[in-house]
């Protein structure tokens, strides 16, 4: 089996939005393909699809609806973290100058064997640790 990719905040963010069409259409297929299993995510990844979706947009999701889409992106493999992966979210922050959060995604998807991380926050295919980033939306 190939190595998989990462679905990072943002593209389950565009998945839920409707004011671009054309990104939540992109994010939707990806968002399709990790539920079937080719794209992975993280617990960090779903915690800040959860804020966001609560206190950042306008108007916010009700808890209710946010409990209903976490259980329709249930099947989507999680890559495990633990303390080694703090502590490599650290390195990639020396390494890399990106913030700590950004390094935990690095980390995450490191850990779980990803070759590509989606994300329209990194800097497009730039690599961390072997890691090439893709922007969908380009």
């Amino acid at each position: 089996m190939s190595a998989p990719d990462f679905l990072d905040t943002n593209i389950l963010v565009y998945g839920y939005d409707v004011t671009d069409p054309h990104k939540q259409r992109t994010a939707q297929n990806l968002i399709r393909k990790a539920l079937a299993g080719e794209i992975v995510t993280s617990i960090q990844v779903l915690a800040e699809f959860s804020v966001t979706l609560l206190h950042k947009l306008a108007p916010p999701v009700r808890p209710k609806e946010l409990c209903a889409l976490l259980d329709v992106l249930a099947p989507i493999k999680l890559a495990v973290t633990d303390a080694e992966t703090v502590r490599r979210a650290a390195e990639a922050r020396a390494a890399y100058g990106i913030h700590f959060y950004d390094g935990m995604i690095v980390a995450a998807a490191e850990r779980a064997g990803c070759k590509r991380i989606w994300s329209e926050d990194f800097n497009t295919k730039q690599k961390y640790f072997g890691i090439e980033v893709a922007n969908p939306f380009q």
